[in-house]
């Protein structure tokens, strides 16, 4: 009660002496412990506290305790109370906190370790980004079933099913592997990775296209049994079945947002290997507009959307936002008087008014099945999840020629390279001539942090203007990396496009069978800007890095040497005109 008492005290004279607002003194007074970010006066009446008390004030921004010092605390405690062990000073230890009058936890410490604790005021939202981040994603869960003597964890070996499902049912390993899901989806990652090694279980999530390792209790190894078997339970796989790959789905709402995950079980040298692909269900489609094409190719593109017949394709590596852009299109000419049918393996968005198809392979629906039957319901446009093989590539074929417009996607590292591949698969080269309009490579690269990039006055920078024929006033940007994101210098990602339109020219090549080489040149003569083009035009708008575009474009590096001179005319024409530089950049 005293303790309230003088909390009040300090608010009343914020508020008097106009430090603090009568609303944020409220809220403080109600709720000192608020969710982060929902309560802006806690850092202000923290620094209060610490100059009324002389206690220390500290934002965390900087800070890395000792991993010796942190193993001297239940990692349990530390959690439940939100206490963070900092450093040791003159014989004791400063502990952060952000409840200075709430003592128990401190005095729990105490007891347990014997040691002299000196509370430090922190923000609650620090507190709780260092310790997931210095005593790894649940820890608390797993200090619980450590302590839990009842419960055994049976290697894989030998195990008896019963025993594994057992565990796998335990709380403490349904929170653990509901906390690694929850984490995962509030950090925007697209794929999580449970591996395991000899003497760790490594979690890894890909965020923005690039995996970055989570930190996790020590211990886990010792639960890694349980903790597979636990995905296992929730995708509806086989929880004896330890030698056979498996796959299956998990369905889970958090927020009022669906995330359909794809589980992927593979067993390894030291245990099963799981993999699960997060599929937001409730994202918001974006417009033609958003996309990011530069203007020549979105013209193009909303040129295509009209057509009555044919076939577009989208090309690029797993992950690289073919689905996304095809979405996209098919939203934008979705109306009362056309029908779509897509078939999908996943659906990864449900349109509304589209007719959507799942291929289930065990049941005997592929795709090829399933465009067979989907021609006897009269579409006006159909989209193919993928086209893997030489049925359904021709079966695609047939339906454009047949008056439907047909989207779909194919595994090729340019937009040229989709035209031979196509004849590859074994349709007849006369007919990828007459049936294909457009061809779509696009690639993801990761966008500058906003918080912290900063301009790039090195002598590489001064090279690639200098290369790209810049003018030496424009700005390039470096990413830097800060805790908005991870350190990492990127958030969220942008796609760089190669439109290629079927003119004339390069359908009498694909009668000719010509290479994609030759395509390439006809492409290029006719306008096509490159992926690496595309990708030093957002160089140029701040929106990446070189270092970005040279990443997800290398496998162009060798074709882009040959075509240097002719990328340095077009940088030179688009300054010259006041747009975006355009070009290759392959030596830089």
């Amino acid at each position: 009660m005293a303790a309230d008492n003088t909390l009040d005290a300090l608010l009343g004279r914020m508020v008097a002496e106009r430090q603090l607002s009568a609303a944020d003194a409220e809220q403080y007074r109600s709720s000192p412990s608020s969710v982060a970010g929902a309560d802006p006066a806690e850092p202000d009446v923290l620094r209060w506290l610490a100059a009324e008390y002389a206690v220390g004030f500290d934002t965390l921004d900087a800070i890395d305790p000792e991993k010796d010092l942190l193993g001297h605390f239940p990692a349990r405690i530390l959690l439940r109370e939100e206490l963070l062990p900092l450093r040791q000073s003159n014989g004791h230890v400063e502990v952060a906190t952000a409840r200075l009058f709430a003592t128990q936890g401190l005095d729990a410490l105490r007891s347990l370790t014997g040691l002299r604790l000196q509370p430090v005021l922190a923000p609650r939202e620090a507190i709780q980004r260092e310790m997931k981040k210095h005593l790894g994603i649940g820890a608390d869960t797993l200090g619980t079933l450590e302590e839990e003597s009842g419960l055994q964890v049976v290697d894989e070996e030998g195990v008896g099913d019963t025993d594994l499902d057992n565990a796998a049912e335990d709380a403490s390993i349904i929170r653990f592997v509901n906390q690694v899901l929850r984490d995962a989806i509030e950090l925007r990652a697209s794929d999580i990775h449970l591996e395991p090694f000899e003497t760790e279980l490594r979690i890894r999530y890909r965020i923005d296209g690039v995996l970055q390792e989570v930190p996790v209790p020590a211990q886990i190894k010792r639960f890694q049994p349980a903790i597979v078997s636990r995905v296992k339970i929730l995708s509806h796989l086989n929880i004896a079945e330890k030698r056979l790959p498996q796959d299956g789905r998990i369905k889970i709402r958090i927020d009022d947002a669906e995330v359909d995950i794809r589980v992927s079980v593979i067993p390894m040298l030291h245990g099963e290997a799981v993999v699960m692909r997060l599929l937001r269900q409730n994202s918001t489609l974006r417009g033609m507009g958003e996309l990011g094409l530069s203007a020549r190719d979105l013209k193009s593109f909303r040129r295509v959307l009209a057509l009555p017949h044919g076939i577009i394709l989208v090309t690029g590596p797993t992950g690289s936002g073919k689905t996304s852009t095809l979405y996209t299109a098919l939203n934008a000419i979705n109306d009362a008087d056309t029908k779509i049918i897509t078939i999908e393996d996943p659906i990864e968005y449900q349109l509304k008014g589209v007719n959507q198809i799942q291929v289930s392979e065990k049941s005997g629906l592929t795709f090829a099945r399933g465009l067979r039957a989907i021609l006897r319901h009269d579409p006006d446009v159909l989209l193919i999840g993928e086209i893997r093989d030489q049925e359904t590539a021709q079966i695609a074929v047939q339906a454009s020629l047949t008056g439907h417009l047909v989207f779909s996607t194919l595994h090729t590292n340019d937009a040229p390279g989709a035209l031979t591949r196509l004849v590859d698969m074994g349709v007849e080269p006369y007919l990828v001539a007459s049936s294909l309009e457009a061809v779509l490579a696009q690639r993801l690269v990761r966008v500058l942090c906003p918080h912290c990039r900063q301009p790039d006055s090195s002598p590489a920078a001064d090279a690639l203007r200098a290369e790209l024929r810049m003018p030496a006033s424009q700005v390039l940007y470096k990413a830097v990396g800060c805790r908005e994101c991870r350190q990492t210098g990127y958030h969220g990602r942008r796609a760089i496009f190669e439109w290629m339109d079927t003119t004339p020219e390069i359908r009498r090549l694909i009668l000719k069978n010509a290479s994609s080489g030759e395509i390439r040149e006809s492409a290029r003569r006719a306008g096509m800007r490159s992926l690496s083009e595309d990708g030093w035009r957002l160089v140029a708008e701040g929106i990446t890095t070189p270092e970005e575009v040279l990443r997800v474009t290398k496998d162009q590096s060798s074709e882009e040497e040959e075509e240097r001179t002719a990328g340095q005319a077009m940088a030179t024409e688009a300054v010259v005109a006041g747009g975006a530089p355009h070009s290759s950049g392959g030596a830089t």
